[in-house]
């Protein structure tokens, strides 16, 4: 069997790998919906069953029919959870399988299976799970900050109007401490706010997505010349130009994340000195 006999087998052998993944996952996608309709028409049945429930107690029918509406929502529900992890890691894995063959669609030897993909795989899919990480970083932060910010606004403005339940003659009791309970819960939350760096941590992981991102589509485009390996047109000076180009991926990304990690600890020595001083004082 000749070279180009071979490089044709394998380059079929691939296309027929990336097909069969794309089908597949096509596939799977096209199951989520049916899925999910199905689903929520139990709900509905179910929702139906329990208010016809709440109008004819009497009816044992209507309350069998709700819990086996119910239970069938509930299995429903599991599988298309199962269904949409599994399509959401082959579509995961598809998209890095692309984003490390993109580049190498410039080389010489295209044709046939690029041994640099796994690794450049690799190294993507390492910054990817940093940048995923970094961005429910920022969420948990944001909502937290918003929420406790709002929290606070809606506490402290309800206070005033509060204050005139005391002058209402009311037969409820505890209606008498909302002025009390209100303005302190206003002043909890304040000072959570001003004691844990939700909106620094936001900022500081949404500065860190943004320079991952743009740093991963350097790498997946070769657009820098660090990440450029396919500018000579020997074979074997473009390996080691592209082993050399992961190297410096994973050393840029690195030092984007060790960076983040260091400006972190030093707001928290920052936040113990300014506690410590405040409590001397």
């Amino acid at each position: 069997m000749t070279t180009f006999e071979q490089k044709n087998q394998t380059e079929i052998s691939d296309t027929q790998e990336q097909s069969y993944s794309s089908s597949s996952l096509s596939s799977s996608q096209k199951m989520l919906f049916p899925l999910k309709v199905i689903e929520y028409l139990f709900l509905a049945a179910s929702i139906g069953s329990g208010v016809i429930t709440l109008v004819l107690p009497d009816n044992p029918k209507v309350v069998i029919a709700g819990a086996v509406f119910l239970a069938i929502f509930v299995f429903l529900f599991l599988i298309n959870q199962q269904v949409f992890r599994t399509s959401s890691n082959a579509a995961y894995k598809l998209d890095m399988q692309k984003k490390a063959e993109l580049y190498l669609m410039n080389s010489n030897n295209h044709s046939t299976k690029n041994p640099i993909a796994p690794a450049r795989e690799k190294a993507l899919q390492y910054s990817q799970d940093l940048i995923d990480d970094y961005k429910r970083t920022r969420s948990q932060a944001r909502n937290l900050y918003y929420g406790l910010q709002m929290a606070t606004i809606v506490f402290s403005g309800v206070t005033p109007i509060l204050v005139l339940v005391d002058k209402l003659e009311a037969g409820q009791a505890w209606l008498k401490w909302l002025p009390v309970i209100c303005p302190a819960i206003a002043s909890i939350v304040a000072s959570v706010v001003t004691s844990f760096p939700f909106q620094e941590n936001w900022i500081s992981a949404n500065t860190t997505v943004e320079s991952l991102e743009a740093e991963q589509e350097k790498f997946v485009l070769g657009i820098t010349p660090v990440y450029r390996c396919y500018d000579s047109v020997d074979e074997n000076e473009q390996q080691q130009k592209s082993k050399q180009a992961i190297e410096n991926f994973i050393i840029q990304v690195n030092n984007i994340h060790l960076k983040q990690l260091q400006e972190v600890g030093e707001n928290q020595k920052k936040e113990e000195k300014t506690q410590a001083a405040e409590q001397s004082s």
